[in-house]
């Protein structure tokens, strides 16, 4: 059984396909919800505010009968009042699972070596990996079975496009991913996924990118903690706005999906995004129905 998310190649494709299918049959039928994390509780670290993710967490492990516990790094002080260690074995002693939003990924591995519940990645300065769990039930669901589905990323290779990568490699996914230079995803995590059996491909032009694409894709140009680069990345991302005539060189019935929150008039436009092709609060929706499959797979890897 899997005992940790930190990214989504710890998964495995059986493992990633029995997450999937739990959340689309629970947000099928709502009275089929086990109470499965009954008498656990989960603590919920942010370092990173967020609205989605601690909604997500919150009313996932409410419907699963547990309890979150919503906790502030200012209230902890990690590495500054006490070590990511002892904050960690602090929350095992009273808690089962360890869902963190951080800046350095390098903290959850940290949590992971020191205790023995499982620990889930909610964002981290390398990978998305809830994010990407909710993007593929998304697919499922507008697009249809996931194998051969053909996926562009444009943007930043940032976070959410790593763990897009590897979720993408784990479902038979085709994943395009299209960035200005100097932006593209990292070496190492387009040689993972291609270890993983995905096919990944790389584009310098984003209409090359979206040809052929059943689902186009973006995030903001700059990142909560990017803020002194905003000018910079404005620039070099120029022509890179997913508009009306970029979306209509994908598949006539793309999809266009955001993680959000989103800047209208920079990375998409307007008519996009509140468009009829736009699936992205279905999307935001999913987070929360992909976690509470993830948090029942992690605790027990038993309920159907």
């Amino acid at each position: 059984m899997t005992r940790n998310l930190l990214e989504v190649d710890d998964l495995d494709p059986v493992t990633l396909a029995r997450i999937l299918d739990r959340a689309e049959q629970w947000k099928a039928t709502p009275d089929a919800v086990e109470p499965a994390l009954a008498g656990k509780t989960v603590a919920a670290l942010f370092q990173k505010p967020s609205a989605r993710t601690r909604l997500s967490v919150e009313v996932a492990v409410t419907t699963l009968a547990g309890h979150a516990v919503y906790v502030r790094d200012e209230e902890v002080g990690i590495d500054r009042r006490e070590t990511a260690e002892d904050v960690a074995r602090t929350f095992a002693s009273m808690c089962d699972v360890i869902a963190a939003r951080v800046f350095d990924h390098t903290l959850l591995a940290r949590f992971a070596d020191a205790v023995d519940i499982p620990i889930v990645n909610l964002l981290s300065d390398v990978a998305h990996p809830c994010q990407a769990l909710a993007d593929l039930l998304t697919l499922r669901e507008t697009v249809g079975p996931l194998e051969g589905l053909r996926l562009a990323y444009l943007g930043d290779g940032n976070n959410v496009a790593a763990s897009l990568a590897f979720a993408a490699a784990l479902s038979g996914i085709e994943f395009v991913i299209g960035t200005p230079s100097e932006y593209e995803l990292d070496a190492d995590v387009v040689e993972r996924a291609r270890n993983l059996g995905g096919v990944v491909e790389l584009a310098g032009d984003p209409y090359e990118a979206v040809r052929d694409a059943d689902a186009v894709y973006t995030d903001v140009w700059t990142s909560m903690g990017q803020e002194d680069e905003a000018d910079a990345r404005r620039r070099a991302f120029a022509g890179w706005t997913i508009d009306g005539p970029l979306l209509k060189a994908a598949r006539d019935d793309a999809v266009f999906m955001h993680c959000l929150p989103a800047h209208r008039g920079e990375e998409v436009a307007r008519e996009v995004i509140d468009g009829p092709q736009s699936v992205v609060w279905q999307q935001a929706g999913n987070r929360m129905h992909a976690v509470r499959s993830l948090f029942v797979e992690l605790t027990t890897g038993t309920v159907s």
